[in-house]
């Protein structure tokens, strides 16, 4: 879906996962000392929503979901997986209960499989599940903003901020009441500066919960069974993720960053060496230069030197080996 925000004077549009929204504004690093600041908003109207409602929504989603959220109190924010059989991490859910709806946002064009595998699970409880992703828009506004979330409207209040579930239709009058807008290369340069994991970037296909710091955050380990738990349980108590999440510090004379992908090596055996992981996302931060975050295998020594596809890197731990 195509932002309204889009007309905004120097909007320059997405592309890739984060297509239907604008990357930046003109100016990136004005944008994310705004954000740092705790100004302006983020247009987010291209992620997936999901609500559930009905009386046995929290009890049910306590079944399928990795994190505890049978007794969620109204406005308390949590985030949560759903995991495959083997443990590997197919959904990342934001979530919020109401009191009387769970809403949750989602990575964008994956409501539909979402949806199916919620539906699929419903069986006798007294749950209704809707895709509200045409009606409704995900803003963030910063920690530390003070501009006020519309009467009625779902928030999520985090420690890095507020997303407001927003009618679609009110999207660019809020905008330009509470702007300015800053694109989502910024608020993606602050996500990788935090070390959150973000689904599709950080994730592969194998990917399980340990490897990014997302055991505590989106799993809990004192809750009853969903799928996948065994893996999870299996590796909390007898062994170690096969990989970690480090951050990077690059070479700021390179001109290009190091996308997507692009494999890590020890600096030492050169750009021929052995690949060793891969760079999962990269920024332009304001005031750290270009950063990264990548997923590199166990037993990488913590203060090796590394290089990033040519460019030279050094590692800060994000998953302790």
């Amino acid at each position: 879906m195509k932002s309204p925000l889009l007309s905004l004077p120097g909007a320059v549009p997405a592309e890739g996962r984060d297509e239907g929204v604008a990357a930046h504004y003109g100016d990136l690093f004005r944008e994310q000392r705004a954000l740092a600041d705790g100004s302006g908003l983020v247009d987010l109207s291209h992620r997936a929503v999901i609500t559930v409602s009905g009386s046995d929504r929290l009890s049910w989603l306590h079944l399928l979901l990795t994190q505890h959220v049978s007794d969620l109190a109204p406005g308390q924010a949590t985030e949560a997986l759903i995991l495959s059989a083997n443990g590997h991490i197919e959904h990342a859910l934001y979530l919020v209960d109401d009191g009387e709806t769970v809403w949750m946002h989602a990575e964008p064009g994956t409501q539909d499989e979402l949806v199916a595998y919620l539906e699929s699970m419903k069986f006798f409880y007294r749950v209704e599940v809707a895709d509200r992703t045409e009606d409704v828009a995900v803003v963030h506004l910063p920690a530390g903003s003070i501009a006020k979330a519309p009467d009625g409207v779902p928030v999520r209040e985090t420690a890095y901020g507020r997303d407001l579930f927003l009618p679609r239709m009110d999207l660019a009058a809020y905008a330009a009441e509470n702007g300015p807008v800053a694109g989502v290369l910024a608020y993606e340069a602050l996500r990788v500066e935090a070390h959150r994991p973000r689904l599709g970037f950080e994730t592969d296909h194998r990917t399980i919960p340990h490897e990014l710091g997302w055991i505590g955050t989106a799993v809990h380990l004192q809750k009853g069974c969903y799928r996948g738990q065994e893996t999870v349980a299996r590796v909390q108590n007898l062994g170690k993720p096969p990989r970690r999440l480090v951050f990077l510090h690059l070479d700021g004379s390179e001109v290009v960053l190091p996308g997507h992908g692009t494999p890590v090596r020890l600096a030492a055996d050169g750009a021929e060496g052995r690949q060793l992981g891969f760079v999962t996302t990269s920024a332009r931060h304001h005031e750290l230069g270009p950063i990264a975050l990548a997923l590199v295998k166990r037993n990488v020594a913590v203060d090796a030197p590394l290089l990033a596809g040519d460019t030279a890197a050094a590692q800060e731990t994000v998953v302790e080996p």
